[in-house]
């Protein structure tokens, strides 16, 4: 008896509660308490003041947010930024053209004056955090349903966000974490005047392609950088040519002397978003339904971007970052579906939830907790195929422009035509410039293929009796041929060009927006992605509510454990070390846990799109002209791993030693442990990152922008 209770107790621990170095993203404010000890000991020489302080500058004044998606860390007094070249990607391509290709021939600005503004592009600086759970928990009570316990929340929430912004000064966000059993709000300074500075060439930048993400041995040069700007007060503040680089509170200095394996390594960044609470029942629904829809639907939008990329230069480069986003989801997906097939992440959490169910079946415990694991599984037996069907269409819309633009733009124009004269002189420019902003890189051949093949096989794979009802109907009425209808729709639609809605713009005419083919196909479709009805609304209560007690539930039966809430696009701090790969996978370095440009060479194409190099970097290897920035045996380091745990919103991170200095920046994971959102493998998860030296190498050697090198705080 003795023995069961003690394989009992193993069992409902492991997939939730232990908690080695390597797993976990935890608050910065609670690095004091509960990881301070633990990073000493594997190296690091910072106080805990020194990485997260209110009053005092601090590592965290270095992390910004980049771009509303990933991270990037300020590496000079002058505001200069470092992220990942795909994180940059869009901003590139936005600012190339045909006769100046940013995203195939680089881009290095010689001084201030030379550096390009993107439309739009902001960074956000993390100013302080604070616990706000009792509160806002204090508001609520069990007697609630769901619908009213989240519309308190959510006015206290807004209370809070207003009593801390400071008059609009700053931007404050209230988040749920532990599947509301904890809130927390975040403040955060915007600047919005952040200006390209230098890209390495896309055969740089992007070496290695589709074929190489999410694989190792790498060997990408993945960096670009950015400057943020300020008033000539060091505000935040719109554009302005009178704008002077920020003088920041604090920026990372950066190491040249190298690494060892076992080394302590931690990253800072704004990880997106991971699930490691999931239930079996949730993963199977992925592994089976949502996944294998997304892959394929991604897949079909790519195949009919590519064919027309390949075909004409221009194409290419309006559509690089969107294919790029496409693609990078797709792969992602796909290896989801094979680590968690591989590992049985499932049947692991299975296990857990089968020993959580004796624990909440118990008398003392029954009433609030005996339906918790019933009710989830039920949730999600009813919902696959719905859950098929949205991935279907979550594909469609990620990959086709006129899938969602239509109707958005067309609840828009309904606004303008129902308005009085002065209300429309009023929208009228506002509503000229963001048809410009959506038009000006359409290529409408492309998005004509893209969308029939989208709809095609969404009529073909969802769910007969949930599809949404025009396009059941048109799939019934051509036999699922979309192309017919497709083409003659974007004849007549005033959404087909910018002249046509400019056309409109001048006569609004709300009866033939209400008869817009493309209008009503996208509002179609959107109505069905937004479709509820109020037993789903109850379904999703019941399920929410069971999913906050199986997380308390979980929590309060091992009340000593230590726990860390899932990422949630909130900073975060993640530790461990450099470490191998096993030994499996052929790598150019004398050791698995970096790679050099002789690996970069030896995978050199001539002429290939993933693979080809720049001439100059291959003299520059065979001279051995590596400057000051080669390892002390010799070789150029590239690519580097370690253990620390990140996702997506994770690229741009700064990867920093245990003296607080810049050795790398994280861009990637590896497919080996892609279940890694869901759970984390300590044998197999790691962080692949961009060498620092390399960069340097770069900027330095390889593009001749030294003084952006000398620009920075260098630490031999």
């Amino acid at each position: 008896m003795k023995t069961k209770k003690i394989l009992f107790a193993l069992l409902f621990l492991l997939p939730f509660n232990w908690v080695k170095a390597d797993e976990g993203m935890w608050f910065l404010m609670h690095i004091d308490r509960l990881n301070h000890r633990d990073m000493q000991q594997m190296g690091l020489q910072l106080t805990a003041e020194e990485i997260y302080s209110v009053n005092h500058s601090s590592l965290k004044d270095a992390i910004v947010q980049f771009g509303g998606g990933c991270t990037a860390e300020i590496v000079s007094k002058d505001g200069l930024v470092l992220t990942n070249h795909h994180c940059g990607y869009g901003a590139i391509a936005e600012l190339s053209s045909p006769e100046h290709n940013y995203l195939s021939d680089g881009f290095w600005a010689a001084n201030h004056q030379e550096e390009l503004k993107p439309k739009s592009l902001s960074v956000r600086f993390f100013v302080r955090m604070d616990d706000v759970s009792e509160r806002i928990l204090g508001k609520v009570d069990d007697n609630m349903s769901e619908i009213d316990r989240e519309k308190v929340i959510n006015q206290e929430i807004a209370f809070i966000e207003r009593e801390n912004s400071e008059g609009g000064k700053y931007v404050v966000s209230v988040k749920s974490f532990y599947n509301g059993n904890e809130y927390y709000y975040f403040v955060y300074q915007d600047y919005n005047d952040v200006r390209l500075v230098g890209t390495p060439p896309n055969s740089i930048g992007k070496f290695g392609g589709d074929t190489d993400n999410w694989e190792w041995p790498r060997h990408t040069g993945d960096f670009s950088l950015f400057r943020v700007y300020t008033d000539r007060d060091g505000n935040p503040t719109e554009y302005a040519q009178t704008n002077i680089p920020l003088k920041p509170k604090y920026h990372l200095p950066i190491s040249l002397k190298g690494f060892q394996e076992n080394d302590f390594a931690m990253i800072l960044g704004y990880p997106g978003r991971t699930n490691r609470w999931m239930p079996s029942a949730g993963i199977d629904q992925n592994v089976n339904y949502a996944y294998p829809a997304w892959v394929e639907a991604s897949k079909v939008g790519m195949d009919n971007m590519k064919k027309h990329m390949d075909n004409d230069p221009k194409v290419k480069l309006e559509y690089a970052s969107k294919y790029a986003q496409v693609a990078n989801y797709w792969k992602n997906r796909q290896g989801m579906i094979d680590a968690l097939q591989q590992h049985e992440t499932a049947k692991t959490k299975r296990i857990a939830e089968t020993a959580f169910n004796k624990w909440a079946n118990k008398r003392k415990n029954r009433a609030r907790y005996g339906e918790v694991i019933p009710t989830i599984n039920g949730y999600y037996e009813a919902t696959n195929e719905q859950s098929r069907h949205d991935n279907y269409l979550i594909g469609m819309l990620r990959s086709s422009t006129f899938a969602a633009l239509p109707y958005v733009l067309g609840n828009t124009l309904q606004f303008y035509a129902d308005a009085n004269d002065a209300k429309r002189q009023e929208l009228l420019p506002k509503i000229q410039t963001e048809v410009n902003a959506q038009y000006d890189q359409l290529y409408l051949p492309l998005e004509q293929d893209v969308l029939n093949a989208s709809l095609k096989l969404y009529a073909a794979k969802a769910q007969a009796d949930i599809l949404a009802p025009l396009v059941a109907s048109l799939a019934e009425q051509y036999d699922g041929d979309f192309s017919v209808y497709i083409k003659e729709a974007f004849k007549t639609s005033i959404f087909s060009s910018k002249e046509k809605i400019d056309s409109f713009l001048t006569n609004p005419d709300v009866e033939l927006l209400a008869k817009d083919p493309l209008y009503l196909l996208s509002s179609d479709l959107m109505d069905r992605y937004r479709h509820t009805d109020d037993d789903k609304k109850q379904a999703e209560a019941s399920f929410q509510q069971a999913f906050r007690l199986m997380v308390e539930g979980m929590r309060k039966a091992n009340p000593k454990k230590v726990y860390y809430p899932d990422a949630n696009s909130t900073l975060r701090l993640t530790y461990g070390k450099i470490i191998s790969l096993p030994p499996d996978s052929k790598n150019d370095a004398q050791e698995n846990y970096y790679t050099t440009l002789k690996g970069t060479i030896a995978k050199y194409r001539p002429n290939d799109e993933e693979f080809d190099l720049p001439q100059k970097l291959i003299d520059l290897y065979e001279a051995k002209d590596f400057g000051p920035y080669a390892d002390q045996a010799g070789h150029m380091p590239v690519n580097l791993l370690t253990d620390n745990d990140i996702t997506g919103g994770n690229s741009g991170s700064p990867v920093i030693n245990g003296n607080g200095e810049l050795i790398g920046i994280a861009f990637d994971g590896n497919i080996e442990a892609m279940a890694g959102d869901v759970i984390f493998d300590h044998e197999l998860q790691r962080t692949i990152s961009v060498d620092i030296r390399y960069v340097l190498f770069i900027i330095d050697k390889f593009a001749g922008a030294k003084h952006l090198v000398d620009e920075m705080t260098l630490v031999q």
